[in-house]
């Protein structure tokens, strides 16, 4: 297992929610960070939380807009290792109910945006590096009415990763698929309904409960740090998919 010690680890979405987790625990594995996201008052709050000793940058674009992200990695200059956890809250119509520019928007933002990271990504990222982006469980328990388009983009990502660790080889492409996990975007999602549903959820999980970011950062570290994993979806869901 390499460490991640002086190591440039990029984090698209690394201002808040999984992204944070994930960055505090690379943080602490010695790694030197560029968190990337939209909003620059919630990366200068993420600085603040993960504490700026001189190892914290912070880039604002936006994953929906290419010259953003060819902006934002060709100012990074040469990385070790790329994670996108960046997302948005999904469209959840039935399927005979589709708003189709809803679709368009989320397929930009989660597929074409993580597309993008890769082509840009390639031209910096030093080689024998790692990407490693981010499904979800709606892949394998597809909310039902309402899953079908969320459910296939997520399950495209295996796909996704398989395909370019090969093309890109020896650097590696990986998949983490947490569960649910207690982030600021569910509250978008469910608003004052979140502590019911995740009760209700906790019940059910082997695990008993619900996860933080930091539960899931480990997945992360292990695909940056695994110089023997690459093409793999990495699942960290507490047992979700079993229940």
């Amino acid at each position: 297992m390499a460490s991640l010690m002086g190591k440039k680890v990029v984090i698209v979405g690394g201002s808040s929610g999984i992204g944070l987790g994930v960055a505090s625990a690379a943080l602490g594995r010695g790694a030197e960070l560029v968190i990337i996201g939209r909003t620059q008052d919630k990366l200068l709050r993420a600085q603040r939380t993960l504490g700026d000793d001189g190892r914290v940058r912070t880039v604002t674009a936006d994953m929906t807009r290419e010259a953003d992200i060819a902006g934002a990695l060709a100012g990074v200059g040469a990385f070790d290792h790329l994670v996108s956890t960046a997302g948005t809250p999904p469209p959840g119509d039935p399927i005979g109910e589709t708003n189709v520019e809803s679709v368009r928007r989320f397929v930009d933002n989660k597929l074409i945006g993580t597309v993008l990271l890769a082509e840009y990504a390639v031209k910096t990222l030093r080689v024998g590096g790692s990407m490693t982006f981010t499904s979800g469980i709606n892949k394998d328990r597809p909310p039902v009415p309402g899953g079908a388009v969320v459910s296939a983009i997520a399950g495209s990502f295996s796909y996704l990763a398989r395909a370019l660790s090969l093309e890109l080889a020896p650097t590696r492409v990986n998949v983490v698929s947490p569960g649910w996990v207690d982030t600021p975007m569910f509250d978008e999602l469910v608003g004052d309904a979140k502590a019911s549903y995740f009760e209700s959820m906790a019940a059910r999980l082997p695990i008993g409960r619900v996860a933080t970011p930091a539960d899931t950062a480990p997945a992360y570290i292990y695909a940056m740090e695994s110089d023997f994993t690459t093409g793999e979806t990495i699942h960290i869901d507490g047992g979700q998919r079993l229940v």
